[in-house]
């Protein structure tokens, strides 16, 4: 049996979704709560990474294992066990076919920017910038990545060789809840770093220390320079994956 589940964390004290040596990730405490449920071990495969300090609204994994109890026992029994950070929203039966990374279509991300400072309850899931940001620069640098573009100047270079930087940016948005700010990127998929590269980018244009043109010349060139620089972790969220 093959079950499909969302989550959702706060990623603030995780090594990011994937298992790696020596941290704590948020990919291997759920495999080390299924092990306790289950008495066996059990891989569990994401729609794809998240970030040391980035959260997620809804990750999607995927698990094999003839689990008879229905999807709602499944997600109480591991509430059971999960820490407070990390929440299974859902669990359903689906086939064999079903891969939570291959058969995802496209992700939707969104980064919250604070205007001014941010109150101590919102500090750790936010990037505070100033008041003076232009909304009206920030959205026209947004619509610029609208399309098929190589995005290979907005990829952070950790020893991953890609077969192509190039990706289709489907829809992009901002939107403003009092004195937050909400940035979204939706594409058919993402590369190292590369939603808080464009973060970064389009917050300088926002503040006058980069044109719209240069967001330009960087899609042309797609060769990254020292203009781009990545935003902090803390505010981006994983918000869907599509199917």
């Amino acid at each position: 049996m093959r079950w499909k589940c969302s989550c959702s964390y706060d990623g603030t004290n995780y090594a990011g979704w994937q298992k790696q040596s020596g941290q704590i990730s948020v990919q291997q405490v759920i495999e080390e709560v299924l092990e306790q449920l289950l008495k066996e071990k059990v891989a569990i495969h994401g729609s794809g990474r998240t970030d040391a300090g980035v959260h997620a609204l809804e990750q999607v994994f995927h698990f094999d294992y003839d689990w008879r109890h229905g999807g709602e026992s499944l997600v109480k029994a591991l509430h059971s066990k999960l820490p407070k950070e990390i929440r299974v929203e859902s669990a359903t039966e689906v086939g064999e076919e079903f891969h939570a990374r291959f058969s995802a279509v496209s992700k939707r991300y969104q980064y919250r920017l604070a205007l001014g400072e941010a109150n101590p309850f919102q500090w750790a899931y936010c990037w505070p910038v100033s008041r003076k940001l232009d909304l009206n620069l920030v959205k026209e640098a947004m619509d610029r990545f609208v399309g098929t573009h190589d995005f290979g100047a907005f990829a952070a270079n950790r020893g991953i060789e890609y077969e192509s930087t190039e990706r289709k940016m489907l829809a992009t948005g901002v939107s403003q809840d009092t004195e937050y700010v909400g940035l979204s990127f939706q594409a058919d998929g993402f590369m190292y770093k590369m939603v808080r590269s464009l973060v970064g980018a389009v917050v300088n244009v926002g503040l006058g220390r980069m044109q719209v043109s240069e967001i330009e010349r960087l899609l042309e060139s797609a060769v990254r320079s020292p203009m781009v620089q990545a935003a902090p972790a803390k505010g981006l969220f994983l918000e869907k994956v599509f199917y």
